[in-house]
């Protein structure tokens, strides 16, 4: 990078130039941010203090919660801030830092979504040997490992994006600052830069998803084969949310990431809000409405909830009383 890239400045136009459709989104992405604020923090609230909840499929739930949760910060509050500010600058520090969160929560949530078909995979054709495969040792150094290489792909691609030479326009036609339209304001040439890009993407999107793949494709045959129609409905049930979660992710991620750079349009806002923005929020939503045991710990936390509130006004009824004796 040239000495004086980091006193370069973007200016991001952001969703709409339309003042009047400005508001209206600031209210709509806020309530989108706390939504998933609340509804990942609940998640992972949700596992701590439920016993039944302490397995290895829930550790990686938790795990994928705080990754959707940081995933959403590193976007959303920019964003929002833009909507209602007309200085929509952003240096060549911060713009670098804001990819670099991205692409490692990105590809931390490919992972994770990988380890967690895996671990039903396990739990369903081989479930007498789920506790030796998967222990708690085994699932930190899955996350462990998946941080790491996650950090090491950010690492390459922020350094594809961002390491040439910016000297001609600084409008980055997006919300944040993405790799399509902050590689279309380089001076150098961008084809080797794409292509590195191309392949980690690949790397990343498709050995994951071959994983997801490879283990549903062994689910449904061991659950072909359950001679019990409950057993099948309910190893099926397990799996659904995870498998709304993967299309949701992947669908869009295959859409924007991998197509020649050529081809990008104006869809590629839609699709980005759909998986910064929308894909966090819809998570929590997935695993509890389509998930029994995470419903029936709901219900106990608020029956706990319940009882410790009338308790705590039964004792602050007798102490009133005592008073006034």
């Amino acid at each position: 990078m040239g000495g004086n890239q980091s006193q370069i400045e973007f200016i991001l136009l952001g969703i709409t130039d339309s003042p009047c459709a400005q508001t209206p989104l600031f209210v709509l992405f806020l309530l989108i941010y706390i939504v998933t604020l609340v509804g990942n923090v609940g998640i992972i609230t949700l596992v701590r203090v439920s016993p039944s909840l302490h397995t290895p499929m829930y550790f990686f739930l938790t795990q994928f919660a705080f990754t959707d949760i940081c995933y959403s910060t590193v976007i959303s509050p920019r964003m929002l801030a833009d909507l209602l500010s007309e200085d929509k600058t952003i240096s060549f520090t911060a713009c670098m830092m804001q990819y670099l969160m991205f692409a490692f929560f990105g590809v931390s949530e490919c992972h994770l979504l990988a380890m967690m078909a895996y671990d039903r995979h396990v739990a369903i054709c081989q479930p007498l040997l789920y506790v030796t495969i998967i222990s708690s040792r085994v699932c930190w150094q899955l996350v462990a490992s998946s941080y790491l290489f996650a950090f090491l792909s950010a690492i390459i691609y922020t350094w594809c994006v961002f390491g040439g030479s910016f000297c001609g326009p600084n409008r980055i036609d997006h919300f944040f600052c993405d790799e399509v339209p902050v590689l279309k304001l380089m001076c150098s040439d961008t084809h080797s830069s794409e292509m590195v890009i191309f392949a980690f993407v690949t790397i990343n999107v498709v050995s994951t998803s071959m994983v997801i793949l490879l283990s549903y494709i062994s689910i449904i045959r061991t659950v072909l084969r359950m001679c019990s129609a409950h057993n099948r409905t309910r190893a099926f049930h397990t799996c659904a949310s995870h498998l709304m979660a993967v299309l949701l992710f992947y669908g869009t991620t295959f859409f924007m990431y991998l197509q020649s750079p050529s081809n990008h349009r104006s869809l590629d806002k839609v699709a980005s809000i759909i998986y910064t923005v929308v894909t966090p929020m819809l998570n929590p939503f997935i695993y509890c409405l389509r998930n029994k045991e995470v419903k029936e710990a709901l219900l106990k936390c608020r029956k706990r909830f319940f009882n410790y509130c009338q308790h705590e006004r039964v004792v602050s009824a007798r102490t009133r009383t005592v008073h006034v004796k």
